[in-house]
């Protein structure tokens, strides 16, 4: 086959697939009320949201902080005199203990605006 007739055939072949999905999709469309999607986000508002992600990685970071302190301190304790591994075990406690702190200052800033703006 020449490359025109490779080409026109790949162009039906989109075609024909397009058409394809819209017969699919066209009729979801026309059934109207009859679907329902139920709202994943348990949210209808933005501060609903921003606040359910916020919960989310608090309850994450209740479990993880900790955990990685202690795996900060197992290393540090396990250096055995090697100045990377006391560095990295360190490194693991400081920056679990600043990412669990940052978490506590977004849901603290967030009451504190809420208390201000009087908002329940």
């Amino acid at each position: 086959m020449k490359m025109n007739e490779v080409h026109r055939l790949s162009k039906m072949k989109k075609i024909f697939l397009f058409l394809i999905f819209l017969g699919l999709i066209l009729p979801i469309g026309a059934m109207g009320d009859v679907i329902n999607i139920p709202n994943p986000l348990n949210a209808n508002e933005f501060e609903e949201i921003v606040n359910n992600i916020i919960d989310f990685l608090f309850e994450i970071a209740i479990v993880l902080a900790p955990l990685m302190i202690v795996v900060g301190a197992v290393l540090l304790v396990a250096s055995g005199g090697n100045l990377a591994q006391t560095e990295r075990g360190k490194n693991i406690i400081l920056w679990a203990a600043v990412g669990f702190f940052i978490l506590l200052l977004a849901k603290g800033i967030i009451a504190l605006i809420e208390s201000l703006l009087e908002v329940k």
